[in-house]
C-alpha cells in the first residue's frame, strides 16, 4: 500500500500547549495553568440569546460569510471601540474563531514559495498554516530586553525579494507584550516600502492594561493591506462557542469566503445570533473581565519579583512570560519537573518559538485562589 500520509503534514510538531494539557487532564489533584481560556462563565444575557435562537428553531444555515445583522454590529463594534471602518457587506466574515480566519487569509494570498515573516515567540497555529497553504516561513526572535515588541529594524534584516506577508499577534500570546501606536508607525513604514501585507492577530484586543489597543489597520495607507482578525473566544469568555471574524479588503475577503464556503459552509447559526448580543450589550461585562484578569497580573507579577524569577510586565492578554535560565534547565525540563513533583502544569517556553526556551507561559485565565495554590507550588519547587 501506498503512503496515504503527506509529507507536510508528518513533518508538523504537535502543538506543545496540548500536551501538558493532556498529561493533566488524568492526573489527581493537578492544577493547569497552561490552557488560554477565560474562566469566567459566559455572560448570562448572551447564552440566553442562544437558548432562545434554538427554542426559536434557528438552527437553519446562515449566509456563507455569516448573518447580516452580525456582520453589521461586528462593525459597528470595531468603529466604536477602534476607530475603524468597514462595509459589513464586502469587507466583514465570520469565522469559527479566529483560527480559522488566519488559515484563510493565509489560503487567500499565498503562492507556493512566497515567504510569511512570522515575530516569535507566537500563537503555535503560524508557522503551521503557512507551511500547509505553501509558503514559506520565516521567524524573527523577539527580544526580552525590547519587551518582546517587534522593531523596525528586526523587520527590514528579515525581508527579502519573496517577502509577500507580515503576521502580527499583539497583544500577544505568550509574551503578553503590545505595540504601541508609535511602534506601529515605524513598522507601518517599512510595510509600505516594501509593499507588504499584514495579516493581524487582533484576538486579546479588549485585553489591554496600558492606555487603549491600536490596530496597525488604523494608521494612513494600512487598512488597504491590512487583515484584521479578531473574535469572541477571549474577550467574552465564549471558547467553545467558536466564532471569529476577519476584517479586511474586499478583493482578499472575497477569496476567503469562496474557500469558506467550501471548507466550512458558516459559523455556528446559535453562536451567530448570541455574538449579536454580546457585541451590542456586553461592554460592561467585558471591563469587568478585564479589571479582574488586570488584579491577577498584579499579584503574579509581585509574586515572581518576590521569588527573584524575572519577568517584563505583560501589557495586555492574560499571560505571563517568567524568565528561568538562571535554574540550569531548559524549559521542557523545567515544566516537566515542575508537573511530576508538584502536579502543576505550565507551558514550556519553545512551544512557542525556539526564541521562547529558558521561559514558561503560565495563564491568569484562572482565579486568584487557584494562582495562590500555584504559586505556592512554584516556591516548593524552586526552594526543592
Amino acid at each position: 500500500m501506498r503512503n496515504p500520509l503527506s509529507d507536510t503534514v508528518i513533518k508538523m510538531k504537535p502543538s506543545g500547549i496540548r500536551k501538558f494539557f493532556d498529561v493533566v487532564s488524568e492526573m489527581p489533584d493537578a492544577i493547569s495553568l497552561g490552557v488560554g481560556e477565560p474562566d469566567f462563565d459566559t455572560p448570562w444575557n448572551i447564552r440566553e440569546e442562544g437558548i432562545y435562537s434554538l427554542e426559536r428553531g434557528r438552527t437553519f444555515y446562515t449566509s456563507n460569510a455569516g448573518l447580516m445583522e452580525l456582520r453589521t454590529e461586528i462593525c459597528n463594534y470595531t468603529e466604536r471601540r477602534f476607530g475603524m471602518t468597514y462595509d459589513p457587506k464586502t469587507e466583514t466574515i465570520v469565522t469559527v474563531g479566529g483560527s480559522e480566519g488566519i488559515d484563510m487569509a493565509l489560503r487567500a494570498m499565498l503562492n507556493p514559495g512566497d515567504e510569511v515573516i512570522i515575530p516569535e515567540p507566537c500563537y503555535v497555529s503560524y508557522v503551521p498554516c503557512v507551511e500547509l497553504a505553501g509558503g514559506v516561513p520565516v521567524t524573527i526572535s523577539l527580544k526580552n530586553e525590547n519587551e518582546f515588541r517587534l522593531t523596525a529594524q528586526e523587520l527590514e534584516d528579515a525581508i527579502t525579494d519573496k517577502t509577500k506577508i507580515l503576521c502580527l499577534s499583539f497583544p500577544n500570546n505568550p509574551t503578553g507584550a503590545i505595540m504601541e501606536k508609535e511602534d506601529l508607525e515605524a513598522i507601518a513604514e517599512v510595510v509600505l516600502r516594501h509593499d507588504l501585507i499584514v495579516i493581524s492577530d487582533e484576538i486579546y484586543a479588549e485585553l489591554t492594561y496600558s492606555g487603549k489597543h491600536v490596530s496597525i489597520a488604523s494608521l494612513p495607507k494600512m487598512k488597504e493591506r491590512t487583515i484584521v482578525i479578531n473574535g469572541f473566544s477571549k474577550a467574552f469568555a465564549m471558547t467553545g462557542w467558536r466564532l471569529g471574524y476577519a476584517l479586511g479588503p474586499a478583493m482578499i475577503i472575497e477569496q476567503m469566503t469562496k474557500i469558506h464556503q467550501f471548507a466550512i459552509m458558516c459559523a455556528p447559526t446559535t453562536s451567530q445570533y448570541a455574538a449579536v448580543v454580546a457585541l451590542r450589550d456586553c461592554d460592561k461585562d467585558v471591563e469587568q473581565m478585564r479589571q479582574s484578569y488586570d488584579q491577577r497580573r498584579r499579584y503574579l507579577l509581585n509574586e515572581f519579583k518576590e521569588m527573584d524569577m524575572p519577568c517584563f510586565e505583560p501589557k495586555g492578554a492574560f499571560y505571563m512570560f517568567p524568565c528561568i535560565k538562571k535554574f540550569g534547565m531548559s524549559s521542557e525540563e523545567f515544566a516537566t519537573k515542575l508537573l511530576k513533583s508538584k502536579k502543576l502544569a505550565v507551558v514550556p517556553g519553545d512551544a512557542f518559538g525556539q526564541c521562547g526556551e529558558g521561559f514558561l507561559r503560565i495563564s491568569y485565565a484562572y482565579s486568584l485562589d487557584e494562582l495562590k495554590e500555584a504559586i505556592g507550588r512554584i516556591k516548593e519547587f524552586i526552594k526543592e
